[in-house]
């Protein structure tokens, strides 16, 4: 076991454009012999993934500014700066929506790590504060998302999935 500390300086990490925000690798699962990975979400209004489950994966999120709506097939609830999120291991349906007119920043944690894996394959590289918009769901980018759910034991359901 790797005994070391990790220190991870403000603005260091990957930075990739998924689902309309800017996501931010602090630190993988190369780092942390996959136990956890933490990333860095900033969510422009409107933004956030679609309905999502992923039984393998512990997943939690912290919101450090602004406000999300998080769904699940329970319902939806405003989570705003201070509030926190657990998504425990088992497959809930969720996803979270920024609805207001700010930026929101969360601070997400997935156990064990792999879920950036994920963004990697499906995001692009931008700068802090750059906000590339969704690709369009072409029949090609639909097959390269559902081979990517298979691979990594996820399933992605249609955006109004949690209406």
């Amino acid at each position: 076991m790797n005994a070391d500390i990790n220190i991870i300086e403000e603005g260091s990490g990957k930075r990739l454009a998924v689902a309309g925000g800017n996501y931010r690798i602090i630190i993988s699962g190369e780092k942390t012999e996959n136990r956890f990975a933490v990333i860095e979400m900033t969510v422009p209004p409107n933004g956030g993934p679609p309905p999502h489950s992923h039984p393998n994966t512990h997943e939690t999120f912290y919101v450090l500014e602004g406000e999300v709506e998080f769904k699940t097939e329970k319902g939806k609830t405003v989570v705003s700066k201070g509030g926190f999120v657990e998504i425990p291991f088992g497959g809930a349906v969720h996803c979270f929506k920024n609805t207001s007119d700010s930026f929101a920043k969360l601070l997400c944690t997935v156990m064990p790590a792999g879920l950036e894996k994920i963004f990697e394959a499906i995001g692009q590289p931008v700068s802090e504060g750059e906000f590339l918009p969704v690709p369009e769901m072409t029949e090609e980018r639909k097959k390269f998302l559902q081979n990517l759910d298979e691979k990594f034991g996820q399933k992605t359901f249609p955006s109004d999935y949690l209406d």
